[in-house]
Order: C-alpha cells, then sequence, then structure tokens
C-alpha cells in the first residue's frame, strides 16, 4: 500500500517552519485585540447560498473555486472560500447587532478553501486572519482598519509593501458608472464568457488579468470620475485620516477586488517581491452585504490578510523573525533512578512556567547531548549514576559550554533564576 500525500493545492505547516506562522498571526492580531475587537469563529462550512448571495453570482469563487457538497440529509453546503459573509451570519444570527454597541468589531483566523489552480502564494486551502467592523458607516472606521493592517505589517519589519486605495461608489452613483462602463464594454472585442460577465457585473472585468483583455481596457470610464458628492466625501476623509496617521498609500482608480459586496472605500496590499500573487491582503466596506443575506442595513467594513502570502514577503525581504526557542532546558536521564527523579524535575519546571523537554526512550549520553543541541534549549540538565550518589544534577550551558553540579532540589530555583 502507498502512502498517503496531501490533497494537491494544500501544505502542511511543520516545525520549525510553522513558528513563523504563529508570529504572523500573532503579529497581526495584536493590534486589533488592542483596539476593542473581540475573537470570533465561524464553521469550516456554510450553506451555499451565503456565498452566491453574499460573495456574488458572477465571480470567480462562486462559479468556479467553491468546494460544493450534498450532505446525506441532503443539505448542499461549501467549505468557505472566504470569511467575511460567514462573520456578519453568525452575528446577524446572534443578534449582536441589536445589544446597542455598535459597530460590532471581531477578529478571526482560519482556513479559506478555493478550487484554484496550485501556484507559489495561491493554495486551494490558505489560511487569513481577518478583522470585521459591523454597523456603522463612519470613514474613520475604514481608516482605523487600514492604520492597524499597516501597523501589523510594519510591526513584522516589512517595508516593500504598498497600500492601493479606491473608492468604488455606492447605491447612488455605481449605477450610473456601470452603464458606462457596460456601453464601453460592448463595444471592445470579448469572448462570449467575458461579455456574459459584463451584462451581470462588468467591474469584473476591470479585475481581468488576461494581457488580451487588459490590453482593451485603456480609456474604459473610471470610477472616480462617476463619484457622488457625499462618496467623494467620504473618501476625501478617509484619505486624510490615514495620511494625519503616517500611512502611504497610492490611488488606484482601477482597484476593485474579487468580491460583489465592496462599496465606497477599497484597498489592496500588494508586495513587490511576489510575482504573479502580489496581493498579500485587502478589504473595503461592503455596506449592502447585510440586506444580500437577510438581514437589516449594517453598514460594514473589514480585510483579510493571506498568512502564507506574508511569509512570503518576510522571505522575499529576507526578514528572519526572532522566535524564541521552544524549549529552554533538556534533561538527559542515564539510568533508571535517574529517569524518575529528571522526569519529575521537568515536570515541576513545566508547573513553574519553564519550557522543558526530556530525553525520551533511554537514549545513550551522545544521542542524548545531540537531541538537547537540536531542542535549541539554553541549558541541558545531565544526571548520571555518580551525580546520584552526590546528590547533584550537572547543569550545563550550551551557549558556552560550562557546567556546573547543583543540588537536586535547587534545580527549580537556580534555572529560574538563571532564565529571569
Amino acid at each position: 500500500m502507498s502512502t498517503f500525500k496531501a490533497p494537491k493545492g494544500t501544505y502542511d505547516l511543520l516545525p520549525p517552519d510553522s513558528a513563523k506562522f504563529l508570529a504572523v498571526r500573532e503579529a497581526i492580531a495584536a493590534p486589533l485585540r488592542n483596539s476593542g475587537y473581540g475573537y470570533i469563529e465561524t464553521p469550516g462550512f456554510e450553506n451555499v447560498e451565503l456565498f452566491s448571495r453574499g460573495v456574488g453570482e458572477s465571480t470567480d469563487i462562486v462559479t468556479k473555486e467553491m468546494y460544493v457538497f450534498e450532505t446525506k440529509g441532503g443539505d448542499r453546503l461549501a467549505l468557505r472560500p472566504e470569511t467575511t459573509a460567514p462573520v456578519l451570519r453568525a452575528v446577524l444570527e446572534a443578534n449582536l447587532h441589536k445589544a446597542g454597541n455598535l459597530p460590532v468589531k471581531v477578529w478571526y483566523s482560519g482556513s479559506q478553501y478555493r478550487y484554484e489552480r496550485p501556484q507559489k502564494g495561491r493554495y486551494r486551502h490558505f489560511s487569513q486572519v481577518g478583522a470585521e467592523a459591523i454597523g456603522a458607516e463612519d470613514p474613520a472606521l475604514d481608516a482605523e482598519l487600514i492604520i492597524l493592517a499597516d501597523q501589523s505589517y510594519r510591526a513584522l519589519g516589512l517595508r516593500n509593501f504598498r497600500i492601493l486605495l479606491n473608492s468604488l461608489g455606492d447605491q447612488e452613483c455605481r449605477p450610473v458608472y456601470r452603464t458606462a462602463l457596460q456601453d464601453f464594454l460592448r463595444g471592445l472585442d470579448l469572448d462570449e464568457e467575458t461579455l456574459r460577465r459584463a451584462e451581470i457585473n462588468p467591474l469584473r472585468v476591470l479585475d481581468d488579468k488576461r494581457p488580451e483583455v487588459q490590453k482593451q481596457l485603456t480609456g474604459a470610464p473610471l470610477l472616480r470620475d462617476y463619484l457622488c458628492d457625499a462618496c467623494k466625501a467620504y473618501h476625501e476623509e478617509v484619505r486624510d485620516l490615514i495620511t494625519a496617521a503616517g500611512v502611504v498609500f497610492e490611488d488606484d482608480a482601477k482597484l476593485v477586488r474579487g468580491l460583489d459586496y465592496y462599496t465606497r472605500t477599497t484597498f489592496e496590499f500588494v508586495h513587490d517581491g511576489l510575482g504573479s500573487q502580489s496581493a498579500v491582503g485587502g478589504g473595503g466596506r461592503y455596506d449592502g452585504l447585510s440586506e444580500m443575506i437577510g438581514g437589516p442595513s449594517l453598514p460594514s467594513v473589514g480585510w483579510a490578510l493571506g498568512v502564507d502570502r506574508t511569509v512570503l514577503a518576510l522571505e522575499a525581504e529576507g526578514i528572519e523573525l526572532d522566535i524564541p526557542s521552544a524549549t529552554s532546558v533538556f534533561a538527559v536521564p542515564l539510568g533508571e533512578e535517574a529517569r524518575r527523579i529528571l522526569f519529575a524535575k521537568v515536570t515541576e519546571l513545566r508547573k513553574n512556567g519553564v519550557a522543558a523537554d526530556f530525553s525520551y526512550g533511554g537514549k545513550g549520553l551522545k544521542a542524548a547531548m545531540k537531541a538537547a543541541n537540536r531542542s535549541g534549549a539554553r541549558y541541558a540538565l545531565v544526571l548520571g549514576e555518580r551525580d546520584l550518589a552526590d546528590g547533584v544534577v550537572q547543569l550545563k550551558d550550551m551557549e558556552s559550554g560550562e557546567q556546573t553540579a547543583i543540588g537536586v532540589n535547587e534545580i527549580v530555583a537556580e534555572l529560574e533564576s538563571r532564565l529571569g
């Protein structure tokens, strides 16, 4: 029988690399926790309708990329391709929006699933950290989220990312623009499917990555020339607030994002070191999404940052995160009695908050010291026959190689003071 492999387009996170992913998640979440966002978790699958209505019938995500299945009970479900619609569903279902404290501010961390053509930086299962502020229409909220994402990237040491910003207007001005864009697109030499897409949601065509389409889009009408006064004023305020906070951004009149629910503020974080999959994250305002999925009017804004893409961006900039070693103390017993005593000490160290590991499997001294070295531990505790008779343990500093004998009962206190 051949051994199993991970499904195509997925990856396993294994130590020691996985520590980098945890550090990235933590760095993105920290500023959110600090700004009134509470943690939310939703199921990995939802009713398929939630996405087809919320994300949009004409989007690639819904038409080509969703994992859809029927349960034994006949329900049609989909693995989540994104988490904004599920978060909004959860907030509505739990009536959090009625608790009187709007906006409801939440953050999440988890996997998304899309049936895409796998390539570097684009997988069928990928991890995101995201934030949503639900139930308030306020340019300061849009600004807050952009500033927090910028802050988390800078905290990781990233420098070569850019923030692209645009406004997609609202139900007042977008229909006028939509008509103008459709008229323009009808005059182009486009294939059947693209023309069909132009009829459902012409903004999707602007997002088409094919060079032969992009070439024809020169001279396409731009949304910013069609914004109503309210949208213009809103967008100006977002720009002023993030500029005052020292966040650098670029206006990008063609930025539309791949989901139908965005209105007004829309933004993307791109990193030039990643080749074709340059977007590391993005988001925007989605004022109409709540009504699309059957809720009341709840203007909202949010973003999601890709953990895998952020790790690739760190590698592209050659940034090594300062990840503390998982183990501080490694215990090496030689013989049965030593094993019993040291195992008890390791348990006690752990209870006192010292990260400790143990040489399992009865290895000899040489193999055990190799394991201690690999663990990255700062100190090794070695207990042999002679030490037992003297009631001491050899404490070895793995950096300096210095070794001291200390009393068995002083181990915990000595290590706690040394590790401080």
